[in-house]
């Protein structure tokens, strides 16, 4: 088939005729697939059911004996915060462990530095962030959309930088970040990023970590979300931000996320914030007029399940199977439906839970419509972007953990017709 911009205006009418009669097809399946967010399936719930037993009534202390049923342990249980340094690479003493919700944790860290500032080392006080004009985060795009929520709620301004093969426009992020003061930081996925599937490349760690910032208390949101979700081929390395950044003299700099929510039960997981001592001493001073610590119990349950981190990546890996003929199917539709046409653009990502797909112009909004007449529900259009606005209108990500293989199969069968179907019209309308 040739491209579309090079039809002529009665093939494209024969094209979408033969188009809508697939799609009437489709429709007339009364299909409900849900694509809207990247869950664990049932059967990846399932993987971590042994969680239950592994705290019972007779057996709740820790390795020292110490009662996990009471108050204490305000920055984590020793034992996890062992375990999840490890994961992480960081010492033990700059981990905090939360409750479930990493996003939690990072609305929590932002919503301090506008009460109250961050630590800001020799550069200067902690100056509350609710004083600065015109404050301002940078948001790489496409991105994760509740990171923009939390920036819009707190009254933060976002700055859109592209996104490219290994990470952020790092010339744009420095350009901007040198001269002005009001920008305060910068939200990163580094490792199979939300939506696209990228992995920060260790130039873009190291030239975040060193670059200069006219704002001495610029942060770097480092969620590190997918750091052990790989479904193709060996687990992608990413360099540590928080020894690369210690080594360029920013050791406040980074504040890293992760939690277990993909990795055990998003009801029950676990959460962690990683950085400086600066920083650790900040989040426990502010933590401590919140809570006595979180779910202890929960914290030595993840502890025993997993063991150690070779058995969180062996667990992982169980995962993998599971997810891999899902994203498998998705590219391979894809490939079959768009290979060599003008229209799509898709990456083929080894790890993380999503597919990232750029149509023509115009075109993102008008697809998620279509496919919702036909039974498929896909997160909106311009959900990658801040505000809900991507101003090109072309970029929809597809989230296939949650349906099952088979409702997979049929949710690309209805995404492509649809996406055809879309771009077909516009470029019809454009003659």
């Amino acid at each position: 088939m040739p491209s579309l911009q090079d039809m002529r205006p009665e093939d494209l009418q024969r094209h979408e005729a033969a188009l809508v009669e697939e799609f009437e097809a489709l429709r007339g399946r009364n299909q409900n697939i849900d694509m809207t967010r990247g869950k664990p399936s049932a059967a990846q719930l399932d993987l971590s059911n042994d969680l239950f037993g592994m705290v019972t009534a007779e057996d709740y202390c820790g390795d020292d004996g110490t009662d996990y049923r009471n108050y204490g342990a305000q920055s984590g249980i020793p034992e996890a915060k062992a375990l999840f340094a490890e994961w992480l690479g960081v010492p033990t003493a700059n981990i905090f462990i939360g409750g479930n919700s990493s996003l939690q944790l990072m609305y929590d860290a932002l919503s301090r530095a506008m009460l109250f500032g961050v630590p800001s080392g020799a550069s200067g006080g902690n100056t509350p962030w609710r004083d600065v004009e015109d404050i301002s985060f940078i948001c790489p795009i496409p991105g994760y959309d509740r990171h923009f929520a939390v920036c819009e709620t707190l009254g933060i301004r976002m700055i859109t930088v592209d996104m490219q093969d290994d990470g952020p426009d790092m010339d744009a992020v420095e350009a901007l970040v040198a001269d002005n003061p009001a920008i305060k930081g910068i939200w990163c996925v580094p490792k199979y990023s939300n939506p696209s599937g990228i992995v920060y490349s260790a130039e873009v760690t190291k030239r975040l970590a060193e670059m200069k910032t006219a704002a001495p208390d610029f942060r770097i949101m480092w969620d590190n979300a997918y750091a052990a979700h790989n479904f193709a081929g060996e687990l992608a390395q990413i360099d540590n931000i928080f020894d690369v950044a210690a080594q360029a003299g920013h050791p406040d700099r980074p504040l890293l996320f992760a939690s277990t929510s993909k990795v055990t039960l998003p009801g029950a997981g676990i959460a962690v914030v990683a950085s400086s001592t600066a920083n650790m001493a900040d989040i426990l001073h502010h933590t401590s007029m919140a809570t006595i610590g979180h779910d202890k119990l929960n914290q030595l349950r993840h502890v025993r399940f997993f063991g150690d981190v070779a058995g969180l990546h062996q667990h992982m890996d169980k995962h993998g199977e599971l997810l891999r003929p899902k994203f498998a199917a998705v590219t391979g539709a894809l490939e079959a439906a768009f290979a060599g046409k003008d229209f799509a653009q898709w990456n083929a990502p080894q790890g993380g839970y999503f597919v990232s797909v750029d149509l023509s112009d115009g075109c993102a909004t008008e697809t998620v419509r279509l496919a919702s007449e036909a039974g498929l529900k896909l997160t909106p259009a311009g959900s990658c972007h801040p505000y809900g606005d991507d101003p090109q209108d072309r970029t929809l990500r597809l989230a296939p953990t949650f349906p099952t293989l088979d409702e997979v199969k049929q949710a690309m069968e209805i995404f492509c017709v649809s996406a055809e179907l879309a771009c077909t019209r516009k470029r019809l309308a454009e003659l």
